[in-house]
């Protein structure tokens, strides 16, 4: 017998995987009304790494928008912490949905998709769906960058902190949902393989 197979890794529950990647922000939320933008700052950085560390455990992996999106929380978390300048953290939404944007379109620009890494083998589409699918997120990833610099360049901080929490979330949730006429139209079955 032959150890060709690794173990299955466990799945962690979509359910959890979702709370895990919410709590840090709504960590930020309660920490901003309660001690300001530099304690929200630094709740953010390690309930960050906390939910990190919750989900190698859980699932003995990390998805790579939470990896990513974490290493760009550290270094302007902590810019804005160690300068005392608010501004690093309030840029970090849109330096994360500005690479992701240009990432995933990049990718397709050379014929190598990003998304289908990203959804984790969770949804299986033809060529065709991962196409159209990818140039709806990477825009919207865009879109999203440059909504966030008009909000904090215009607004207070406890504003924008507010948006982040409950406009940012509630419109990704928003845009994933309506991707789902998409997939449905687009989405491989599970059938006999042929060969």
């Amino acid at each position: 017998m032959t150890q060709s197979t690794a173990p299955a890794r466990p799945k962690m529950s979509p359910w959890l995987k979702i709370g895990l990647e919410i709590g840090p922000l709504v960590l930020f939320f309660a920490a901003n009304g309660y001690g300001g933008i530099y304690v929200a700052t630094g709740v953010f950085m390690v309930a960050t790494l906390a939910a990190l560390a919750a989900m190698w455990v859980l699932a003995r992996r990390i998805a790579v928008m939470p990896l990513v999106s974490a290493l760009v929380v550290m270094v302007f978390g902590g810019l804005t912490l160690w300068l005392q300048d608010d501004h690093f953290i309030k840029m970090k939404p849109t330096m994360v949905n500005a690479l992701f944007g240009v990432l995933l379109l990049g990718g397709l620009y050379f014929r190598k998709p990003l998304l289908p890494y990203v959804f984790d083998g969770m949804v299986k589409l033809t060529e065709e769906g991962w196409r159209v699918l990818t140039i709806r997120w990477g825009v919207f990833f865009l879109v999203m960058a440059v909504l966030n610099e008009i909000v904090w360049r215009s607004v207070s901080t406890d504003t924008w902190v507010a948006f982040k929490t409950f406009g940012y979330l509630p419109l990704t949730f928003a845009f994933a949902m309506a991707q789902a006429p998409l997939m449905a139209r687009h989405e491989l079955k599970d059938g006999p393989q042929e060969g």
